[in-house]
């Protein structure tokens, strides 16, 4: 015969005869698995007896991921009975006549099934009765005390002096109480003030959300009420014409006003209003059918979300008003360059014509007449070499402006003579590249290339320069070396067509921005760094921040995009400064200053502060609006370049004046 194991579950837990609250199961344990002792059947509390899961107060909500509830006596894990679905329910319901009495019992895992007397208890205790019907409640009293020769008293002691006189003890806890409140280390709540005013229908905004069925309750949106126009005689004004009545008929209806104002002389010449039945009946349509979200509005000033910036009185100082204009060239000043110095300025213009001006006074030092159209222009950044470079249609010219003592001036001629003109280079097709030719009439050198050259780049070390030839093969970007008159190709392959072209102020990095995007190469390594996206139609030009980890790009939309590259890829600032084509962007080499200069005749100065705290981002703040060229032809100013030391700003207009402007 096999051991059996005895459970019950307490559904009463009244006291009591016991056995009437019980219900008792049994269950054969399984085969293989240990004899259990029966559990003996006592007249003490249930609780003594123990349940099959053994696992105490754990909470069963740790066993949830679990496929056990717990552990028997014998610390064998109790598996998770298959649970039933709905239908199942409904099912056994249908076909089990006694299916309501089972109770699931979640601690032990099983349904159990009530007994009568068990049912009968719990029906007692939802009526609020005792459980047990033989117990009576309001039974007679019984004394239990017997009197019957009972001569004395309980106790005949008497009575204490202490229950006549005054407590000390309490006397010193209420003065205690007293300094304490004087102090004010004990203070009292202040009764709550009732508001004087209040609404005397209530009002439904501020009612409480109430809750049916799940879903909160959202006030109905209160009617229109009454204005002037619904008075029964309206000043004049409120009242239309017949033409503004007519002109009604010829609107849509849902723009055609709701109610037209009439004018009355009493109030018992008013007649029943002929839309009141509809607008009810609209009104009950809306509370019934048209849906209502609640929308938690936060009060926030407008003035609050704009960005704190410093006064431009603290930002002081940067370029206000024109100082000076340099004139003399006759047509559209394309580009302009500033020496190392800051004494002398190059232009060239789309007269054909190359100048040098004296920056502090305007006068013009000396003219190079070529013949063509000048693009570009370009200062050798070593304050020995007095070379400018000048890029004219297909040609890159190698000047020697003339300037500096002697020595320089031998050291210029020995960089600009070519012995034996240099045969043309040849790339790898066979195609030619480049060829150095000495330009005995500007006595310098001329580099003759296949294509335009649109821009001139030196490196900081005064010995390199780079030229940007627009066009989609691997010689659209050639780097030249002035003291061995060589040229080579850029080793990485272009993705789009070349805008410009720029060196790193200290590191050996080339930037190359073409129309959509701006690439950074590292020269040594020959490999690609970061790819810059700018998400403008077209780049138009890019200016390098001295300390090298900031790029600006300027668009022919009008948008500016400031790049922190140690940030992201992404631009970091997008400035939608111009209403036209920005051609081109400039930083100053000592202050935080960065320029803008675009085709509608204007040039913009912003204060750019880069932070050496890495996790403080760059400060931008816009400070001036220069005005002061004419359009012509459809442009506005071609160029603009920061003095080197001081804070000035060079523009050059397409109505061929330069103009200075100074703090």
């Amino acid at each position: 015969m096999k051991p059996q194991k005895m459970r019950y579950t307490d559904f009463a837990g009244t006291s009591g005869n016991d056995d009437e609250h019980r219900v008792y199961s049994q269950e054969d344990q399984d085969e293989g698995a240990e004899a259990h002792l029966g559990v003996e059947e006592s007249d003490s509390s249930e609780d003594e007896v123990a349940p099959r899961n053994t696992i105490g107060d754990v909470p069963l909500k740790w066993y949830e991921d679990e496929e056990h509830i717990g552990y028997d006596i014998t610390g064998k894990k109790i598996k998770k009975q298959a649970r039933k679905d709905k239908l199942d329910s409904f099912l056994a319901g249908a076909d089990d006549s006694k299916n309501w009495r089972k109770v699931y019992d979640e601690y032990n895992d099983e349904e159990v099934e009530l007994t009568k007397e068990e049912t009968r208890l719990i029906r007692r205790l939802l009526k609020g009765k005792t459980p047990h019907a033989e117990i009576d409640p309001y039974a007679p009293y019984v004394d239990w005390f017997v009197w019957e020769d009972a001569r004395h008293p309980l106790s005949n002691a008497p009575e204490p002096k202490r229950r006549f006189i005054p407590s000390k003890w309490e006397s010193k806890k209420v003065v205690q109480y007293v300094r304490a409140i004087r102090k004010g280390l004990i203070k009292f709540d202040k009764p709550k003030e009732e508001p004087r005013f209040y609404l005397l229908w209530g009002d439904d905004s501020s009612s409480k959300e109430k809750s049916g069925q799940g879903l909160s309750y959202i006030p109905a949106p209160k009617p229109k009420f009454a204005g002037h126009e619904e008075s029964y005689n309206p000043s004049i004004e409120y009242i239309p014409t017949q033409e503004e009545i007519n002109s009604y008929q010829l609107m849509y209806e849902e723009d055609r006003p709701k109610f037209i104002p009439k004018r009355f002389e009493s109030l018992r010449s008013v007649p029943a209003y002929e839309n009141a039945l509809k607008e009810s009946f609209d009104r009950c349509l809306d509370l019934y059918l048209c849906p209502r979200a609640r929308k938690k509005r936060i009060n926030i000033d407008p003035e609050s979300l704009k960005p704190k910036l410093p006064s431009r009185k603290d930002l002081r100082p940067y370029p206000v008003t024109c100082y000076l204009e340099y004139i003399g060239h006759k047509d559209t000043v394309l580009s302009i360059s500033i020496d190392v110095s800051g004494q002398w300025m190059a232009s060239g213009s789309t007269d054909g014509t190359v100048r040098i001006w004296e920056v502090e006074t305007g006068r013009c030092l000396r003219i190079w007449d070529v013949g063509i159209a000048v693009q570009h222009v370009a200062w050798n950044p070593l304050p020995e070499l007095h070379i400018l470079a000048v890029a004219v249609e297909h040609d890159v010219l190698l000047f020697n402006t003339g300037l500096g003592n002697e020595e320089e001036q031998e050291k210029i001629k020995e960089l600009l003579h070519v012995e034996t003109p240099t045969a043309p280079e040849s790339s790898g097709n066979g195609t030619s590249i480049v060829s150095w030719i000495q330009h005995d009439k500007h006595e310098g050198i001329m580099l003759k290339h296949l294509k335009t050259v649109s821009s001139v780049e030196w490196h900081r070390k005064g010995d390199y320069f780079s030229t940007v030839v627009p066009g989609d093969d691997s010689r659209a970007i050639l780097i030249h070396q002035l003291s061995k008159k060589l040229t080579q190709k850029i080793p990485f392959k272009l993705h789009g067509l070349p805008v410009s072209s720029a060196f790193h102020p200290s590191r050996s990095i080339f930037f190359i921005s073409t129309k959509k995007n701006v690439r950074v190469y590292d020269l040594l390594k020959q490999k690609l760094i970061k790819k810059l996206e700018t998400g403008v139609r077209e780049v138009s030009s890019i200016a390098i921040h001295p300390a090298g980890d900031n790029v600006i790009v300027g668009s022919k939309e009008g948008k500016l995009c400031w790049f922190d590259m140690d940030l992201s890829s992404q631009p970091y600032r997008v400035l939608k400064c111009h209403p036209k084509d920005i051609t081109n962007v400039a930083f100053h080499r000592s202050y935080p200053l960065f320029a803008t200069c675009s085709d509608d005749c204007t040039a913009y100065v912003f204060h750019g502060m880069v932070y050496s705290d890495l996790n403080q981002n760059p400060l931008i703040v816009p400070l001036e609006i220069l005005r002061g060229h004419r359009s012509a032809n459809g442009r506005g100013v071609m160029d603009c370049k920061f003095h080197p030391k001081q804070p000035w700003l060079f523009t050059a207009g397409a109505d061929s004046v330069i103009k200075l402007y100074c703090h």
